[in-house]
C-alpha cells in the first residue's frame, strides 16, 4: 500500500465551491458556525456541525445530529451541489494568506504507514473528540475533514507539485477570512504514478493539524476489518518550509501572592530583563515577551538553562514553563489548570494586553512560534508536544474534498 494513494473525491460541483466551503468543524462554536450558515443553505457547516440544524439546547454529540449529518449530505449529493470524480485523482490544493502561499497534494494516506509510526504523530488526543469523529464517519460513511500533514524536503516533489498547478485551478475560491483556496485535479497517469512513488521514497510523513480525525479514521478501519478504500484516511500534505505555525501565547490569572517587582526579580535569576517602550515579540526560542503591570519587557533566558539535545526540553514553550510558569506561578498542569489560558497568534499581542488590562488577567507571556523542523524532531523521538504549542494558519477548507468510504 503506498504512503498517499489516488482517490475518487466526493466535492463541489462545478461553480460551487464558494458557497459550499467551510471552516474546519473544530475551530468554531456550534453559535459561531449557526451565525456562519445563516441563509447558506449549502454551507459544508451543515454537515461538519450538523446541530445548528436543530435545537440550540442538543447535546452536540447526541445522535440525532449525526443522523442529520448524513440526511444533509445525502440532500447536498441528491440535488448535484456535491459530485463524485468518476476516477481516482489526486488535487494540488494551494493556500494563499498574507502573502504566503503552500502548494500541497491532497490524497488519501495509507493507515497501516500510520500504525507503523511512518505517518508521525506528536499530539496526544482526548476521548470525547475522538468519539466524536468515529460517529461522524460513521454516520455520513466518509471522512470529510481532511488531516494537515507536512513532508520533510523533498525538492522533486515540490517541482511535480508547481507543474502540475502551472494552469488555471478547477477551484478558486477566497474565504471571507481572507485565505485563498485554490485547486487542481490531477488525472494524468503518469504524474499520478510519479507523485506515487516520490511521496513513496520518504521515510515518514507528519500530521501538523488532525490527530482526531486520523485516528478516528484508524478506529473505523479496525471496526470495518479495514478493506478497501477504509485502509486510507484523507489528507492533504504540504512541503514542511511552506507550513506556518502562529504563536501560541498564555496568560495568567494571578501572581501567585507575589508583588510585580517580585515576580521581576526572581526572573532575573534566569534571564535578561529589559523593559521595552512597545510590545515585544519574540525573536528566538529562549526570548519572550512579558506584559506586566502596564508594560512590556523582553525576557532572555540565559543559555545555560537551554538545552542542546532535548527536541522536548528546547521547545519556547518549555523553556517558559520550566523556568517561569511553574517555578513562579506553581502551574504544574496547564491542561487543568484553570489559573492559565491560551491565546492564538493570530489574535495578536495587543490581546495579551487586552486580558491584562482589564483586571481578568494578571501577567501575559508572548512566544517564539513552534518551528515545524522542532515539531518533526519531537515526533521522530516518539515524543508528544506540549499541550498548546502549535497553531497553524491558514486552515484547510471542510468541503474541498470529501473520502467516500466504499
Amino acid at each position: 500500500m503506498p504512503l498517499l494513494s489516488p482517490f475518487r473525491a466526493l466535492r463541489p460541483a462545478p461553480g460551487r465551491a464558494a458557497e459550499i466551503l467551510a471552516p474546519p468543524y473544530d475551530v468554531l462554536s456550534s453559535t459561531e458556525a449557526r451565525e456562519r450558515a445563516r441563509d447558506k443553505p449549502w454551507s459544508f457547516l451543515h454537515i461538519s456541525k450538523p446541530e445548528i440544524d436543530l435545537d440550540p439546547a442538543i447535546d452536540p454529540y447526541d445522535g440525532a445530529v449525526y443522523a442529520k449529518a448524513r440526511e444533509n449530505l445525502d440532500r447536498m449529493v441528491k440535488t448535484g451541489a456535491l459530485i463524485r470524480d468518476p476516477k481516482p485523482a489526486f488535487y494540488v490544493y494551494r493556500l494563499t494568506w498574507n502573502g504566503r502561499v503552500q502548494t500541497g497534494l491532497a490524497a488519501v494516506a495509507s493507515l497501516a504507514d500510520y500504525a507503523t509510526n511512518r505517518v508521525r504523530k506528536h499530539e496526544l488526543t482526548t476521548p470525547v473528540k475522538e468519539d466524536d469523529r468515529v460517529h461522524q464517519i460513521e454516520a455520513v460513511n466518509a471522512q470529510t475533514g481532511p488531516v494537515m500533514m507536512g513532508y520533510p524536503p523533498a525538492p522533486e516533489i515540490d517541482a511535480m507539485l508547481a507543474k502540475a498547478s502551472a494552469g488555471a485551478p478547477d477551484v478558486d475560491v477566497t474565504a471571507d477570512d481572507g485565505v485563498r483556496h485554490e485547486m487542481w485535479v490531477v488525472t494524468d497517469d503518469a504524474m499520478i504514478a510519479a507523485l506515487t512513488r516520490a511521496f513513496d521514497a520518504l521515510p515518514a510523513i507528519y500530521i501538523a493539524d488532525g490527530h482526531h480525525r486520523s485516528a478516528a479514521a484508524a478506529r473505523v478501519a479496525q471496526a470495518r476489518n479495514g478493506a478497501g478504500s477504509h485502509s486510507n484516511f484523507l489528507s492533504v500534505a504540504f512541503p514542511h518550509h511552506q507550513m506556518t505555525i502562529l504563536d501560541y501565547n498564555r496568560v495568567i490569572r494571578d501572581l501567585n501572592g507575589r508583588s510585580a517587582d517580585q515576580v521581576l526579580n526572581e526572573l532575573k535569576s534566569k534571564f535578561a530583563v529589559e523593559a521595552s517602550d512597545k510590545a515585544v515579540r519574540p525573536a528566538s526560542a529562549g526570548e519572550f515577551g512579558m506584559y506586566l503591570g502596564g508594560r512590556w519587557y523582553r525576557l532572555r533566558l540565559k543559555s545555560d538553562f537551554i538545552p542542546g539535545d532535548d527536541p522536548i526540553g528546547r521547545l519556547p514553550i518549555t523553556l517558559l514553563a520550566r523556568n517561569v510558569i511553574e517555578p513562579i506561578f506553581g502551574i504544574t498542569d496547564p491542561r487543568t489548570d484553570k489559573r492559565i489560558d491560551f491565546v492564538g497568534g493570530g489574535r495578536g499581542l495587543r490581546e495579551l494586553e487586552k486580558r491584562v488590562s482589564s483586571g481578568e488577567m494578571a501577567v501575559a507571556f508572548a512566544l517564539y512560534p513552534t518551528q515545524m523542523e522542532d515539531l518533526m524532531a519531537v515526533a521522530d523521538a516518539g515524543k508528544i508536544m506540549p499541550p498548546k504549542s502549535t497553531w497553524f494558519e491558514p486552515k484547510l477548507a471542510d468541503g474541498m474534498v470529501n473520502h467516500v468510504l466504499d
